[in-house]
C-alpha cells in the first residue's frame, strides 16, 4: 500500500516530464506545453515540491527559503518571489484522490476502444483518437451508435495513470461517468499500475463523480505558472 506522499510523487510524475535534476520541463501530454513553475504537492505526512527547469537557481534557493517545511502556509509569499521573474498569471488548485482496489468490478455497458474499433472516437473525441496511444486503456459507452461516455488515461507513466472521463449533456444522470471510470481504474490497476484522479477546486462536478466513485483523497495540489 502506497503512502500518501508516494502518491504524490507519483502525481507530479504523471503530470510533468522532468530532467536529470528533477526539474519539470514539459506537461507530460502532447503538445507537450510548458510546465508551470512550482508544483507543491501537500499530504498529511508532508509535500512535494518541484520547480521548473526555466527557473534561476537564484530564485529557486529564494522559493525554498520562503517555503520552509510548510510549503503550503506561505502561498502569498511564494507568489512574491514567483514575481520577481514574472507575475503570476495562472494558479491551480485542487484535491488529488486515488482509486481503491476496483479490480473486481465489472460494467456491461462499457467497452474497451483498440486499434481495431478506435474510429469510433474520431467523430465526437478527435483529440482522444489523435493521441490514441498515449490515452490507452480507453474504454466508452455507446448509445444510439455513438459514443456517449469515455474514460481514458489523460497522462500516465509505466506506474501510475490519471483519468480523464466525459458524459455528454443529454446522456448525464445514467451512472455512465462512473461506469466507464470505474472500468478504467480496474484495467489500470489489472496492469499493475496505480491508477488516480485529480480535479480543481472549483470544478463541483468532477468533485461529486469523485464522491460517487468512492476516491481516497491523499492531499492537495497547487501549481503556479
Amino acid at each position: 500500500m502506497l503512502s500518501n506522499l508516494e502518491l504524490m510523487v507519483h502525481h507530479v510524475n504523471v503530470l510533468f516530464r522532468h530532467d536529470t535534476e528533477n526539474r519539470m520541463t514539459v506537461v507530460n501530454e502532447i503538445p507537450y506545453d510548458v510546465a508551470p513553475r512550482i508544483f507543491i504537492g501537500s499530504t498529511r505526512l508532508g509535500s512535494v515540491v518541484r520547480f521548473s527547469k526555466s527557473l534561476d537557481d537564484s530564485l529557486v534557493k529564494k522559493l525554498e527559503q520562503v517555503i520552509g517545511s510548510n510549503p503550503g502556509a506561505h502561498l502569498g509569499e511564494v507568489i512574491k518571489v514567483l514575481s520577481i521573474d514574472r507575475i503570476v498569471n495562472n494558479l491551480w488548485i485542487g484535491p488529488a484522490y486515488v482509486f481503491p482496489d476496483v479490480r473486481d468490478r465489472t460494467c456491461t455497458k462499457a467497452i474497451i476502444v483498440t486499434n481495431k474499433n478506435k474510429e469510433i472516437l474520431k467523430p465526437h473525441f478527435p483529440y482522444t483518437f489523435e493521441d490514441f496511444e498515449n490515452k490507452q486503456p480507453c474504454f466508452v459507452i455507446v448509445e444510439d451508435n455513438i459514443p456517449v461516455s469515455i474514460c481514458c488515461s489523460a497522462r500516465q507513466t509505466s506506474k501510475a495513470a490519471e483519468a480523464s472521463v466525459f458524459t455528454h449533456e443529454d446522456y448525464r444522470g445514467r451512472a455512465y461517468g462512473a461506469d466507464v471510470t470505474n472500468v478504467w481504474a480496474s484495467e489500470v490497476q489489472k496492469q499493475g499500475r496505480t491508477a488516480l484522479y485529480s480535479t480543481s477546486c472549483d470544478n463541483f462536478a468532477s468533485q461529486s463523480l469523485a464522491r460517487k466513485l468512492q476516491l481516497i483523497q491523499y492531499g492537495n495540489d497547487i501549481h503556479m505558472s
